[in-house]
């Protein structure tokens, strides 16, 4: 199994002959993306809007193209159906490098579109149907090691398919037993919900746990109201390390990230950019993240890596736009 010492791989203990480097699990959506929406009808039933795009995106699509686009070999599982959507998002994962082998298609799937709505200062929010709960698929949990990836990396927790405690716990189990890093990146449940003690046996298998602000507060029962101060992040990190997780990375929007470790708790601000769009800002980031830990760098490099390529994403429209 891969070590952690203070805080850093032991890359040594990486399988250097992995059949990818990173498999990202988690989910793969169609997202038309609303820029700049008038508030006042431009005529009956008629609104304008500055720009109106369809990009294919996703936590796990997001963080496998970011880091293909890295020099990476990444792999991706996920459920689509069979409709244009699904077609799509093969199509374009494999035309930007992806290893699309574990993607799982099904005719009973309708795959997932979500409507984002992108303010002028580049804020959002989004619609989300059903679908999101692809229901009727699992991954396979021999998948982690039939793929034998240097880093598992759970891109979308508490979202389908990672929203079912047994199916989590079999997964996280299986990635470490096959040598690799875990990584988790978080969301806000929509259709079902895990609470953290529900997976308190496995947590301590994860060496990367990668929640925003919103889903660190949620998760850990800390209100957001008590202010985004450093205490405030450091309260929360200590949630996420009581439960064993090696190293808690907050993403903080515009604030930057906060760490804790065994190293001690830190913060890196954020790098200064115009935001167009914040699809997928956090995705970028944690590919960035997980490219320096390929690379062997110690966790200030990997945050610093993480902070540009989100700096990167935010100033464009889309999450996985081509440079």
């Amino acid at each position: 199994m891969t070590e952690i010492k203070n805080g850093n791989p032991n890359t040594d203990t990486i399988n250097e002959t992995a059949g990818c480097d990173v498999l990202c699990i988690g989910q793969a959506v169609i997202d038309c993306i609303t820029r700049g929406q008038e508030a006042d009808k431009h005529r009956e039933n008629v609104f304008r809007a500055e720009r109106i795009e369809l990009h294919i995106g996703g936590d796990a699509v997001n963080e496998s193209i970011a880091l293909a686009d890295l020099g990476h070999r990444p792999a991706i599982a996920c459920g689509v159906g069979t409709d244009l959507a699904g077609n799509l998002l093969r199509s374009e994962l494999a035309n930007r490098g992806v290893d699309t082998s574990e993607i799982t298609v099904m005719k009973s799937l309708t795959t997932p579109i979500a409507q984002l709505v992108v303010h002028q200062d580049g804020g959002r929010h989004s619609i989300n149907s059903r679908a999101t709960m692809l229901e009727g698929y699992l991954p396979d949990p021999a998948m982690p090691g039939r793929k034998g990836a240097r880093i598992v990396s759970f891109a979308s927790l508490f979202r389908a398919p990672l929203d079912q405690a047994d199916v989590v716990r079999g997964l996280i189990r299986a990635a470490k037993e096959s040598g690799a890093l875990v990584s988790v990146d978080t969301k806000l449940p929509t259709f079902r919900e895990i609470r953290l003690e529900e997976l308190a046996d496995v947590w301590p298998l994860v060496d990367f746990i990668f929640p925003n602000e919103k889903e660190a507060a949620y998760h850990t029962g800390i209100p957001e109201n008590e202010g985004n101060t450093e205490e405030h992040f450091r309260k929360m990190s200590e949630v996420f390390r009581g439960y064993g997780i090696k190293n808690v990375i907050i993403k903080a929007g515009a604030d930057g990230c906060y760490i804790n470790n065994d190293d001690g708790f830190w913060h890196l601000p954020a790098l200064p950019v115009e935001v167009v769009d914040s699809t997928g800002a956090g995705d970028n980031f944690v590919a960035g993240f997980l490219s320096g830990i390929l690379r062997g760098e110690e966790i200030r490099a990997c945050a610093e890596r993480g902070r540009a390529r989100a700096a990167q994403c935010i100033s464009r429209m889309g999450a996985s736009e081509k440079e």
